[in-house]
């Protein structure tokens, strides 16, 4: 696991000891920053179940101009905070150890909504579907207008959503990951 490219360029990030976190692979996040294009340098990031915080970084490396990273597992946490002492991109970057619903249901950020929220959490708990849910309940507080949100879960976890201000507009799939982007209505 690699900044791919960017100020942190082949930075080796440290993994999250034990099997509690499923980080994504290079191959998948080179394609999501693919994807994304320049749409991130500049960017507000929120990163819900932050894990190491391979994505989360791989932003901050690229560009965007800030990275909020909520994890609830201590373990966790400490290994993004390595990983951004690492990678020498923790001035840009706030991690939040909490609960990725309480933080959700507390009031919105400070400052102007996020761009881009990404949705990463342990698998077939349905943990995404609730996220990403409990975020179209209360959407335009948590991204701006031009905004979007992507979730990284397993091909068989994938169920469509009733959401009332989100929209699915794009699935990819890469090996047993699968990302699905959403944007608003």
């Amino acid at each position: 696991m690699r900044i791919i490219t960017g100020i942190a360029k082949g930075k080796i990030l440290k993994p999250v000891p034990g099997n509690i976190t499923r980080p994504i692979t290079d191959r998948t996040k080179e394609a999501l920053f693919s994807i994304l294009g320049t749409s991130i340098v500049e960017a507000r990031v929120l990163d819900l179940f932050g894990g190491t915080g391979a994505v989360g970084l791989e932003a901050l490396s690229r560009g965007a101009a800030h990275v909020t990273f909520v994890e609830n597992n201590r373990v966790a946490t400490r290994t993004i905070g390595e990983n951004l002492r690492i990678t020498c991109l923790a001035e840009r970057a706030y991690v939040k150890p909490a609960d990725v619903f309480k933080f959700l249901r507390k009031s919105a950020p400070q400052a102007e909504p996020y761009d881009l929220i990404y949705i990463a959490p342990p698998q077939y708990k349905r943990l995404w579907a609730d996220a990403l849910t409990l975020l179209d309940e209360r959407l335009d507080e948590w991204l701006g207008p031009d905004g979007i949100v992507i979730a990284q879960i397993h091909p068989l976890e994938f169920e469509a959503l009733e959401l009332h201000h989100l929209n699915l507009y794009d699935q990819r799939k890469y090996g047993s990951t699968l990302l699905c982007f959403y944007e608003r209505m």
